[in-house]
């Protein structure tokens, strides 16, 4: 039980639907046969949303540090000691202050090696804003935490990967930021998380057009023939397997998906809206890129069903276990890795479904 993985879950905004998911993942027994849960919020914010919701008599251990966490119980650090005036499902400055102080102290754990992954709640992006977080969300904060060049929002699902050359920025911008190098670098982010992340050996990804129909050779713009189609020559040529560009409507239309380990999306909306419509309840948001490993749910605070005990978990509960299987098989490869120096053997690759165990 000792040598279970320690799982940091971050509240999210506490006027949203975060700590209902996260209750009702953890109020499943069986979730401690796979990992040692450590909560950073506060027990009476979490008392307050279990009896909102109803959710029975689930309670935490409460700690001081992960170090004491108890591997047969879910764990709790109290971030704070003030009490938290809350409102659910309204927009406050609180439920931002609350959101980060639970996050700057899950990264802290994370980024010092105390806990072992990080699964984040949702928070939303405007009440959060402070002097110590003005990022448009969590990955470009956990990017800066990590120290790493470039990061890749990668969602993830049992039959679907999409990530996304441009994130959390205006749509006007989307054209002016795509260039060959992005492109080429989120391929190889791609590239390099299903072969270490998700144990693939040969992945094969598909790439979206920009414009409407791929442009129609030409006629509905140049991104395609200027940019896309040379980031994806360059790619190939260095080893990528890679195909495109995709016109993304009948790309998803049609099920070319399935024919793909992953595909890269061209901006936000192109990549999620159809992610969300084929995985929306099973669906985790993936940061590739980072030197440790975060995940979340798919969805947003879900203001509009808080307190009712209406928030599906199943998504929530789809991150933390795809967190663990991350861990793992970065950890297994590694140690691989070791044991080819020390032999001079050569390592055996596997192909890896996230799913095996998460069921």
């Amino acid at each position: 039980m000792s040598n279970k993985l320690k799982i940091g879950i971050s509240i999210g905004d506490v006027n949203g639907i975060g700590l209902e998911v996260i209750i009702k993942t953890l109020s499943n027994p069986a979730i401690l046969n796979y990992c040692t849960p450590i909560v950073y919020g506060h027990t009476k914010v979490s008392s307050f949303h279990r009896k909102a919701n109803s959710l029975g008599d689930f309670s935490f251990n409460v700690i001081s540090h992960a170090n004491q966490a108890q591997a047969k119980r879910a764990n709790m650090i109290n971030c704070w000691e003030e009490d938290v005036k809350i409102e659910l499902g309204q927009v406050t400055a609180t439920g931002g202050k609350y959101a980060l102080l639970s996050l700057e102290r899950a990264t802290a754990d994370l980024v010092s090696g105390d806990i072992d992954a990080l699964v984040t709640a949702p928070i939303n992006k405007h009440n959060i804003q402070s002097e110590t977080f003005a990022f448009p969300g969590h990955t470009e904060y956990l990017q800066e935490k990590s120290g790493s060049k470039d990061v890749l929002m990668f969602l993830i699902s049992e039959n679907l990967r999409v990530g996304v050359v441009t994130g959390h920025i205006p749509i006007k911008d989307v054209p002016s930021s795509i260039t060959k190098e992005k492109i080429v670098n989120k391929l190889k982010l791609i590239n390099e998380s299903l072969k270490k992340d998700f144990w693939i050996e040969k992945p094969k990804i598909a790439v979206l057009g920009l414009n409407p129909h791929a442009s129609d050779n030409g006629l509905l713009g140049t991104e395609e023939a200027e940019i896309i189609t040379p980031a994806i020559q360059e790619a190939f040529d260095k080893g990528i397997i890679c195909f495109g560009p995709y016109p993304a409507d009948g790309f998803f239309g049609n099920g070319s998906y399935k024919q793909f380990d992953a595909v890269l999306a061209m901006y936000h909306d192109q990549g999620l809206i159809p992610f969300k419509t084929l995985a929306f309840h099973n669906g985790v948001n993936y940061t590739a890129g980072l030197n440790f490993v975060r995940t979340s749910p798919d969805h947003g605070t879900g203001y509009d069903i808080a307190g009712k005990d209406l928030a599906d978990p199943t998504s929530f509960t789809e991150a933390l276990f795809s967190a663990i299987h991350i861990v793992k098989n970065r950890r297994e490869q590694e140690e691989m890795l070791k044991n080819q120096l020390r032999t001079g053997g050569k390592v055996v690759e596997t192909q890896f479904d996230i799913k095996d165990d998460a069921s």
